[in-house]
């Protein structure tokens, strides 16, 4: 879909926030040559292929994802309502059931999941 939005070119900036290997691979045949794919945080077991990442002519950035330095301001504004989380929450659950939407998450059936009182 994005070849056919960008009539072929591919994307210029992708990032890639997920930190598996198939979500590093498509970000990076995603990106035209010479475009930058960004991603964040520790990916789990992710091997870049040195000469597709050569040969795709694409720049690799990344860094850390400092959750706690803005989780408790985040916290705040959406317990406020200020900002609404479910456009990033997939998924709610009751605090209790916290280890479910871990799990639900490390199966690949919620992306985020929201825990509430």
């Amino acid at each position: 879909m994005v070849k056919e939005l960008t009539n072929g070119l591919r994307a210029h900036s992708v990032v890639e926030a997920v930190g598996t290997q198939e979500s590093m691979m498509q970000a990076i045949r995603l990106t035209r040559p010479g475009g930058h794919v960004g991603f964040l945080g520790v990916g789990h077991g992710v091997q870049v292929p040195g000469m597709e990442l050569f040969r795709s002519l694409v720049h690799l950035h990344g860094g850390p994802a400092p959750v706690r330095r803005f989780l408790p301001e985040l916290i705040d504004l959406i317990w406020k309502r200020e900002i609404d989380p479910g456009k990033v929450f997939d998924l709610q659950l009751p605090l209790d059931q916290a280890a479910a939407g871990y799990q639900a998450m490390d199966q690949r059936e919620a992306i985020k999941v929201l825990l509430h009182p």
